[in-house]
């Protein structure tokens, strides 16, 4: 191994979650801290919570609202064609005229 290239290790880092839980590990900084741990993960507490960082959630919702909206303008774009009905010829080129 080469000497000097490797980063310090730490055997007591500290874990600080935003629940307040510590706990130490070995890294390479001396303190991390982190969103979730064991204590407050919804998968170990069994509690049903959603872990949303970024707003995923509402992006994903707004993104099938116009889905949705867009499926719907097509149904009615596809009744309307269909109530019109089929055209003969002699009316298809009398509105040419």
């Amino acid at each position: 191994m080469k000497q000097a290239i490797h980063p310090q290790y730490f055997d007591d880092a500290k874990v600080v979650c935003a629940c307040g839980n510590t706990f130490t590990v070995g890294a390479t900084v001396p303190e991390i801290r982190v969103e979730l741990c064991s204590k407050c993960h919804p998968f170990y507490t069994g509690e049903q919570r959603f872990v949303d960082s970024a707003s995923r959630i509402d992006k994903f919702q707004k993104k099938q609202q116009v889905a949705q909206l867009h499926v719907a303008k097509k149904k009615e774009k596809e009744e309307k064609r269909k109530s019109e009905g089929p055209k003969t010829l002699r009316e298809m080129l009398e509105a040419i005229k």
